[in-house]
């Protein structure tokens, strides 16, 4: 774990390092629904990066559960990302509505994104 965890609101565990062992020891704490998802997506994924012979399908797959575990850090932010893909999903594409949520979920992604490239 790389930084100390805040409360008051804040983070509800440090952020992980970006291998396996820790992102997976992370996810059992702030998503733990979400493991059996995480094991058989790493599955795919090893066997993609062996059929082509490179480590790109593994960086990716660390860089997107590093960000479900930013995000998922934070509950108030967790909570605000869910609702607007609950929104997103529900309402009709010419709802306003629609396009808010959408503009929400980019937001939080970017901001978790941007976070985890900063370590």
């Amino acid at each position: 774990m790389t930084t100390q965890p805040v409360h008051d609101g804040g983070a509800l565990i440090p952020r992980p390092e970006k291998t396996f062992p820790a992102l997976r020891a992370a996810l059992a704490q702030v998503a733990p629904s979400r493991l059996a998802e995480m094991t058989a997506e790493r599955d795919t994924v090893f066997t993609m990066a062996t059929q082509a012979n490179s480590f790109g399908p593994i960086a990716m797959f660390q860089l997107k559960w590093a960000v479900v575990i930013e995000i998922e850090r934070f509950p108030d932010v967790a909570r605000r990302l869910h609702a607007a893909e609950r929104a997103a999903q529900s309402l009709d594409r010419e709802d306003p509505e629609w396009r808010a949520a959408m503009d929400e979920i980019r937001r939080i992604l970017d901001a978790a994104h941007a976070e985890v490239a900063g370590e």
